[in-house]
């Protein structure tokens, strides 16, 4: 009898969250599609909201992890903290407690940090990149610099708002989280019976 699936929870923003496109074309649909075809044993649940923030994801997942017990959890959240300009201290904190609550709960969590554009000057965007690269050697997370990275600056690639990724690339999204992710995925999946 196969063993119950463990549960990925993706707790993340509108990159995360399909915006623009319908929700079956977007990466996290994609994973679970892909999970399924490779009988890894996962329920992929997603919890991303457009437009949210650091703080907001927090508030969210005390419940999110007692509802869903997942045994991952992919952080992808801050660029919402970074076009409002909050301070990088409080994304810092923000994404550590977050971290530590997965933690609480039984979970791996896996970082997917968010790169700001230039046109915020050199200082803020090596602060914001700092905050994921120190709170992934903090507590030694799998860690992806950014979700859009394997996207460059093509703007075919993305949306007419030049942001959010098209659905033609959203399957490059998880080719590029896939060697990042699937090792953590492999190692908490339910044991076969």
């Amino acid at each position: 009898m196969p063993p119950e699936p463990a549960t990925l929870l993706v707790v993340g923003d509108s990159l995360s969250a399909g915006y623009g496109i319908r929700v079956e074309e977007g990466w996290v649909a994609l994973l679970a599609h892909r999970l399924e075809e490779q009988a890894y044993g996962y329920r992929v649940v997603n919890a991303s909201v457009s437009g949210e923030t650091s703080l907001g994801a927090l508030d969210r997942l005390p419940h999110l992890l007692e509802r869903n017990r997942p045994s991952v959890v992919v952080l992808e959240l801050g660029g919402n903290d970074g076009l409002r300009g909050l301070p990088t201290k409080d994304l810092e904190a923000h994404l550590n407690r977050m971290v530590e609550l997965c933690r609480a709960a039984g979970a791996s969590a896996v970082l997917v940090g968010v790169a700001m554009p230039a046109n915020y000057g050199p200082d803020y965007t090596a602060k914001f990149a700092a905050v994921y690269t120190g709170v992934a050697a903090r507590y030694h997370l799998p860690f992806v610099r950014s979700l859009l990275e394997p996207l460059g600056a093509d703007l075919a690639n993305f949306q007419a708002d030049g942001i959010h990724p098209t659905a033609a690339v959203q399957a490059r999204l998880v080719d590029y989280l896939w060697p990042t992710l699937a090792p953590v995925l492999a190692a908490r999946r339910p044991a076969r019976r």
